[in-house]
């Protein structure tokens, strides 16, 4: 009896299209989560991280391609809260989002003053810097008050100018602070420091005001005394570079913050009685 002729079994080479297929969608998976982590929304991007989990497990990785590149879409029609690209709509602004820097605003008066007064500043009679709640010009007192008088220098009304000059038309308030250093002093016209530190900045006020043309609602008034000292009191030096009044230009979202108090009313007073 003759022995059938055993059939070699057919050889599949197209095996490998597997192991490739496989390779394709672990590699789309990667892309995808890059993707997503480079978005801002964070809970999107855990979302679409999630989905591609959920995608190779059950196998809609169509429907999960469709959801990261077209949008969800949701009852009226509309992609959702993605960066701007197919079926999705710009990022909207966090409520509780800080506003954005402004101190930028203040950086070109700055760059001027400093080259404008360039002199000032190589002899210490003044200082500028930008500071978060806007620009700080530091005139020194040796240069701008005679020692312990509220009387400016008509020598320094040049650069004073400039100063008045660049700001005048601008919106920004402006706050002179006056300082001391902690020497107590006590003469005729000033008991102590809190009264002299005030009226130096009140010298200023009325120079820019009357004689530089700054309208005197955009200027205030601080004494300080000797309560906010640059350096330690302890030197002469550092008590000469506390001795100051500072024009303080401030930028526009602290100007917003500030709040102008009013003296409370005054009551009638009750009439003496006969």
């Amino acid at each position: 009896m003759a022995r059938k002729k055993k059939h070699e079994g057919h050889v599949n080479h197209e095996r490998w299209l597997v192991s490739y297929a496989d390779f394709i969608t672990l590699l789309f998976a990667f892309f995808v989560v890059m993707f997503a982590s480079s978005q801002t929304d964070k809970a999107k991007a855990r979302e679409i991280s999630e989905s591609v989990t959920d995608a190779l497990d059950k196998g809609g990785v169509q429907a999960m391609v469709h959801e990261v590149l077209g949008g969800t879409v949701d009852e009226k029609g509309s992609g959702n809260a993605m960066l701007k690209g197919p079926g999705g709509s710009e990022p909207k602004n966090e409520p509780n989002a800080p506003p954005p820097p402004t101190s930028l605003e203040l950086m070109p008066k700055l760059k001027y003053l400093s080259e404008a007064l360039q002199a000032e500043i190589q002899a210490g009679k003044l200082e500028i810097k930008q500071e978060e709640r806007g620009l700080v010009i530091s005139l020194q007192q040796a240069a701008f008050f005679p020692s312990g008088d509220d009387t400016i220098d008509p020598k320094t009304f040049d650069a004073i100018n400039k100063i008045a000059t660049l700001f005048r038309d601008s919106p920004n308030p402006i706050r002179l602070e006056g300082h001391t250093d902690s020497q107590p002093i006590h003469t005729a016209r000033f008991h102590n420091n809190w009264e002299l530190s005030a009226a130096r900045g009140i010298a200023m006020l009325d120079l820019l005001s009357t004689r530089f043309g700054i309208p005197h609602e955009r200027l205030a008034v601080v004494g300080y005394a000797d309560t906010v000292p640059k350096e330690s009191n302890d030197t002469e030096a550092g008590r000469a570079r506390n001795r100051r009044v500072d024009i303080v230009i401030l930028n526009q979202t602290v100007a917003k913050s500030a709040v102008r108090t009013s003296p409370p009313p005054q009551t009638p007073a009750e009439p003496k009685k006969k």
